[in-house]
């Protein structure tokens, strides 16, 4: 599969990028499931807490995808003209995405309609139409392309200087200063418009190639206890970090806190030292991460509540244990519906609408 998330380095193979790109996208649509309804709990209350832990769980996938495309690009970045490049990007990846956003817009449109002439709530207007697509693009699942197209650009523009310690530095500071944003809230504190905010994880993903024995070496000398100690410390503070911005912040659980940037980094650190996971091979991650990418979001947003609109089901009314079961449940039915489908149009002669 050629694209951000599934293209392979063309002179080398590395196995781990397939397996962590996999588990990724996993915790990605574990994210988006876990938030999907909008529910709101009352603050302290178990399922405050049980809502916040299962979503940090999850954050590290964002962080690891941008590091995982910076690994992949430093080699490109040798192999192709900055417009070539651009070129290519663009045509194998913004095409599929405007694909499957155009079908996100039409599918939401149908459903404003719909809903406007069974319960006459009046949303099915022009305002409230463009104001739903502006949420498509800048704040559902959808904003990952655009803020990766234009990192890339970014660091096009500065190729020359890609593995220049003081333009990592430079990158280093504008993730820093939405980290604090997100408290402040100067501009818009929402992760999804900080354009300049995972550049210097693609930059941090290309230190990562160029020093690649050296970072196996590094990571080999860390013991597993240490790094599940960090990722406990780490998941902890985060914990801590979204229970201080709740009520105070647009985005709480915003992943650009400087605490989820290092619970990342740790997770990060900890799968590449594993490598190697075996049940991921089954889910087939070249060919279908990507796809899953697009798609999911579809399945979760317009397929889900009609299948569980026949459960009539109150999350409200949950005990904790049974509110884990129905996001469990959530995430297993969109990650496997999404996987039937992108396995199909994969082996169909509409493979390149999944960046095939």
């Amino acid at each position: 599969m050629h694209n951000l998330i599934n293209e392979a380095p063309a002179k080398k193979n590395y196995d781990f990028i397939d397996a962590i790109r996999c588990l990724a996208m996993i915790a990605i649509v574990a994210e988006h499931s876990i938030g999907a309804g909008g529910y709101t709990f009352a603050y302290g209350t178990p399922k405050y807490w049980t809502y916040i832990t299962l979503t940090q769980i999850a954050k590290f996938g964002t962080i690891s995808f941008f590091l995982l495309a910076g690994f992949l690009i430093s080699e490109k970045f040798t192999d192709y003209t900055p417009a070539q490049y651009l070129k290519r990007r663009v045509s194998t990846t913004f095409g599929p995405w405007l694909f499957w956003t155009v079908i996100y817009v039409v599918a939401m449109i149908i459903t404003l309609r719909i809903k406007d002439r069974i319960y006459h709530n009046g949303e099915f207007n022009l305002t409230n139409i463009l104001n739903n697509i502006k949420i498509i693009y800048l704040y559902s699942n959808y904003w990952f392309i655009i803020n990766f197209l234009v990192s890339i650009s970014i660091l096009l523009i500065f190729r020359k200087y890609l593995y220049s310690w003081l333009l990592g530095l430079t990158l280093g500071l504008f993730t820093l200063f939405y980290a604090v944003n997100i408290h402040s809230e100067w501009v818009s504190p929402k992760h999804t418009t900080a354009i300049l905010g995972f550049v210097f994880f693609l930059w941090l993903g290309a230190q990562m190639r160029k020093h690649m024995d050296a970072i196996e070496k590094f990571t080999a000398r860390l013991s597993y206890p240490l790094l599940l100690i960090l990722s406990a410390l780490t998941f902890g503070l985060s914990i801590y970090e979204i229970d201080v911005l709740n009520g105070k912040s647009v985005d709480p659980v915003n992943t650009l806190r400087i605490s989820n940037i290092l619970f990342s980094l740790v997770c990060f650190i900890l799968l590449f030292k594993i490598r190697s996971f075996r049940a991921v091979d089954y889910l087939k991650p070249r060919q279908t991460t990507f796809g899953i990418y697009l798609i999911h979001y579809l399945v979760l947003v317009f397929l889900l509540p009609e299948i569980f609109i026949h459960f009539n089901i109150n999350v409200y009314e949950f005990t904790v244990p049974q509110y884990l079961l129905f996001k469990l449940i959530t995430l297993m039915l969109t990650y496997s519906i999404t996987f039937g489908m992108v396995l199909g149009i994969s082996n169909s002669p509409l493979k390149k609408l999944v960046g095939n």
